[in-house]
């Protein structure tokens, strides 16, 4: 293939070394800049659990509003029927909310 310029005649053809000139990713920035190649070659180490420490500091109830309740209910109401069976008119239960236009059923 040839130019198009008059007065050049070399070939046109894609150079190697254009292709392997690219911008360095981040880990061969990195590893440039620590002195060694990042991320750390090999499996990372497990973690030891018996140094983990778990902190419950939640109130005892925790506090849950009727809104919150009724929201759950709402959206997993197929779940909980299917694990704990169909609510048979418990007298805890209010009447049906209709949550398009806050009425009542």
């Amino acid at each position: 293939m040839t130019s198009d310029r008059s007065g050049d005649h070399k070939p046109v053809t894609a150079s190697r070394s254009r292709r392997t000139e690219r911008p360095p990713t981040a880990s061969e920035q990195l590893e440039e800049l620590l002195g060694y190649p990042w991320p750390f070659p090999g499996r990372p180490p497990k973690h030891d659990l018996s140094t983990w420490t778990v902190t419950d500091d939640w109130p005892e109830p925790v506090p849950v509003t009727e809104a919150e309740i009724e929201v759950f209910e709402r959206w997993f109401s197929d779940l909980f029927d299917e694990m704990f069976g169909p609510d048979t008119g418990s007298p805890d239960t209010g009447p049906e909310i209709d949550l398009e236009n806050g009425t009542t059923k």
